[in-house]
């Protein structure tokens, strides 16, 4: 299986337990779960619907607003925004129209509207979504095309640390976690696409598109 980011055909075997492989792309530093080894999307959704995350849970704000204050910082109130996975639960989303911000959603299983697709964006959040991506590639690929020119794509998701510490992460137990990023892979995404890159503590990343695009496909 190539890689599902860069579609580079060597990747080799970073991990094996009882449950599933992961492959590391020797280009791109991701981590993946091969095809073969993934749910199926009847299955994977029965997993999402177990969720309970309340959009007026302050635990979960609190959760949510360390993606949330960093994007709040770089795009003033009143700017255009996607909450691209947003779930069974939109709560992020709330929390950026409480503010000011105009927000539309995408989720593939609950808010499945293709038009928002197709129209751009000062800014996308993208929450504890980019791990369950079958084709991170492609749909990274779509975000980055619906981004004006300075528009930011902020992501939250866990990092891969190296092959020790992902032995025995929790984060490899959840079944529909399939890729896993590290801050390698965040620097070979920005300087492939001339993205200015920022990190905040241990899973908040930022992208922000030149205002002169120096793009390059991913593939």
């Amino acid at each position: 299986m190539n890689c599902p980011l860069c579609n580079h055909e060597k990747s080799v075997l970073f991990h094996k337990d009882a449950r599933r492989e992961y492959k590391r792309c020797p280009q791109c530093a991701l981590v993946f779960v091969p095809e073969e080894q993934r749910l199926t999307p009847e299955k994977e959704k029965a997993i999402y619907d177990l969720h309970q995350n309340h959009p007026h849970d302050p635990g979960y704000r609190k959760f949510l607003s360390r993606l949330f204050d960093p994007i709040a910082e770089r795009v003033q109130p009143g700017a255009k925004g996607l909450d691209f996975g947003s779930g069974p639960g939109p709560t992020l989303s709330i929390m950026f129209e409480e503010a000011g911000y105009d927000m539309a959603l995408y989720d593939i299983f609950y808010t499945d509207d293709p038009t928002v697709l197709q129209k751009e964006y000062d800014f996308i959040s993208c929450s504890e979504v980019v791990e369950h991506l079958f084709q991170p590639g492609e749909v990274i690929n779509t975000l980055f095309s619906m981004l004006m020119p300075g528009g930011v794509l902020g992501i939250m998701t866990k990092l891969v640390i190296d092959q020790d510490a992902f032995a025995g992460w929790h984060y490899i137990t959840d079944p529909t976690h399939v890729c896993f990023f590290s801050k390698e892979t965040f620097h070979w995404l920005a300087d492939l696409n001339g993205y200015a890159l920022d990190l905040f503590g241990k899973d908040v990343i930022l992208l922000q598109k030149p205002v002169i695009s120096t793009r390059a496909d991913i593939f």
